[in-house]
């Protein structure tokens, strides 16, 4: 590769929010008069479109319902995620090498781009980052690559020029259908199995790996 930059996933590839997502789901499910659905179920939804979460737990795809319970999510749990999210080990140390050797470096998430800049800033990450595109800046959520080559424009460069570091297969399709690079970082609930049927250039199984393998 001509690598001249990082990309990265945010949940479950740089950051775990767990428990203020699971907090904000039960409350928002509390308020609409539904069964509380179980910690890990919630956990393996992270990474769609909220209100597909929502669906992929309830099966209920009213559009109305969805919005609401989106609307209520992100009142209890938004503005608790910027001091509630916890950066994987290795993160600060693997951002830092990538500065230091003088690649680009971004996120691309489906996360609300004001959650993401209060995050980065509180982990104090946000001088490492080049560029952060959240989800309510495209039309089309992962596995449509439209963030990634909003990303490749920001920074000038091809898709052959950029990596994408992500935990679900949401991330891999979208790297996928961007023809940017592919590497699996297995800090979510996907295992390494489950991106066998998408091009990949390495598996991670945590941010310290990923340093190594890029020979940081």
């Amino acid at each position: 590769m001509d690598l001249q930059a990082v990309l990265f996933d945010f949940d479950y590839t740089l950051g775990d929010a767990t428990d203020v997502i699971v907090e904000g789901f039960w409350y928002a499910f509390d308020q609409l008069g539904l069964p509380r659905p179980g910690r890990e179920a919630v956990r393996r939804t992270i990474g769609h479109k909220l209100e597909d979460e929502y669906t992929l737990l309830t099966g209920d795809t009213d559009l109305g319902r969805r919005a609401q319970f989106g609307a209520l999510y992100r009142q209890q749990a938004n503005p608790r995620q910027i001091t509630g999210t916890r950066l994987f080990p290795g993160a600060v140390e693997l951002l830092s090498a990538l500065r230091a050797a003088g690649l680009h470096t971004g996120v691309v998430s489906t996360k609300r781009t004001d959650t993401l800049l209060g995050v980065v800033e509180h982990c104090g990450i946000a001088p490492l980052l080049d560029l952060v595109t959240g989800g309510d800046l495209v039309a089309r959520p992962k596995p449509d690559p439209e963030g990634l080559l909003a990303a490749l424009r920001t920074l000038d460069l091809a898709p052959g020029q950029a990596l994408y570091c992500g935990d679900t297969v949401l991330d891999a399709g979208a790297a996928q259908k961007a023809g940017v690079p592919f590497c699996a970082v297995l800090n979510g609930t996907t295992p390494a199995a489950d991106f066998a049927p998408f091009p990949f250039v390495h598996i991670a199984p945590d941010l310290w790996d990923l340093k190594r393998w890029l020979a940081l």
